[in-house]
């Protein structure tokens, strides 16, 4: 494993291939559209690892039907539309829960869609079933360490109504190449569809626990990473930020514990904002420089570089977290509620819709027997 992490920072220019397909995130309350927005794994990472000046090679299918201008072109597919997903908020204000439901589908990331090159990194980030075991083979042999997210691996689909439910790990067609992997990044609840003590022995697991923060598991390691508070508004693509911030930390040289604060961060960020955030570039100028002073304090100390040394507390991890959560709390907005409103109920975020000023847009759903109505916006 330390020779995977290390290979990271070795190369001066390292770089990634993400394979991950966008979408479009409809977020409704009360069958009401509250913001529509660019989404998909490959939406949120990107944003972390452009602002980081990490480069990566992008695989990303769409419909003829895609409607957003994106940093990385996508593979048009002809033959379907854009993956669509609709996300069903709870009523309760104190609450954050969501139904997700897949209501259309783009083709799969094929490994004839791979370039034929090698890769420091690979990141298998699927959300809509886009990822398939042949895929995820090919990656691991064309770049040198790989991050998956569970999700990409475990979620299935009604087939009636879209709505996704998970299944156990070890029941899929990825179960055999988790040796092969490097990290393994599983949220809370996806946590409980694998038998954490094994998959542990054969890769590291970093499991997300929302205001709790992140928890490594790597043999018999066990590290727990501090969270940043923050007030969440929408959960979507959390995790995604978590894993970008992970990668960028890792590749630029960092050491297990500091590269997930670093995922926290980034996590905490994307909460806050309905959809895809729009992150403060002076942000990104004081994380990029915080990780190098950072770096050059690791550097300076007596390292193993073993596993022991990449997977244990370093020196200095506090201060860390305390120049970043200073970074956050400097260049981050997040969204504000209303007088009289709880801040944890979703906001219409018209920056971030697809429909003009004024105009009031019907969104055609099969579950339901007339169109959803969206919020109306003000001239």
């Amino acid at each position: 494993m330390v020779k995977k992490i290390q290979s990271l920072a070795v190369n001066s220019s390292p770089r990634g291939l993400i394979a991950g397909n966008y979408c479009h995130d409809v977020l409704i309350k009360d069958e009401v559209v509250i913001a529509e927005s660019l989404g998909g794994a490959a939406s949120f990472i990107s944003a972390v690892l452009d602002g980081l000046e990490i480069p990566a090679d992008y695989v990303c299918k769409v419909g003829p039907d895609f409607a957003y201008a994106v940093n990385h072109k996508p593979l048009i597919s002809y033959s379907c539309e854009t993956t669509v997903f609709h996300a069903y908020f709870c009523e309760e204000p104190a609450r954050n829960d969501r139904v997700l439901k897949r209501v259309g589908s783009c083709d799969p990331i094929f490994p004839s869609d791979l370039p034929d090159l090698r890769f420091d990194f690979g990141m298998a980030v699927g959300v809509g079933g886009e990822i398939v075991p042949e895929t995820l083979e090919k990656m691991v042999n064309i770049c040198n360490v790989v991050f998956v997210d569970i999700q990409a691996l475990i979620r299935v689909f009604d087939p009636i109504d879209g709505t996704v439910s998970l299944v156990n790990l070890n029941e899929t067609g990825f179960y055999r190449l988790l040796p092969r992997i490097g990290f393994l990044k599983a949220s809370a609840e996806e946590a409980l569809f694998m038998d954490l003590e094994e998959v542990r022995k054969c890769c590291c697991v970093v499991v997300t626990n929302g205001k709790e923060g992140c928890t490594v598991y790597w043999k018999d390691v066990e590290l727990k990473v501090s969270p940043f508070p923050t007030v969440q508004v929408d959960p979507t693509g959390a995790g995604d930020s978590f894993l970008g911030g992970l990668v960028a930390g890792l590749v630029q040289g960092l050491v297990v514990q500091d590269a997930a604060l670093l995922g926290n961060l980034f996590g905490s960020v994307t909460v806050s904002h309905i959809g895809l955030p729009k992150l403060d570039f002076r942000l990104f100028e004081e994380v990029r420089s915080e990780v190098q002073r950072r770096k050059v304090q690791c550097m300076n100390r007596t390292q193993r570089h073993d596993d022991e040394d990449n997977f244990m507390k370093p020196v200095g991890h506090e201060q860390f977290l305390l120049s970043l959560k200073t970074a956050k709390s400097m260049h981050t907005c997040p969204i504000q509620a209303s007088e009289g409103e709880p801040q944890s109920t979703l906001k219409v975020d018209h920056g971030n819709s697809l429909h003009c000023p004024g105009q009031q847009k019907l969104l055609l759903n099969s579950m339901y027997k007339e169109p959803i109505k969206s919020a109306e916006t003000n001239p």
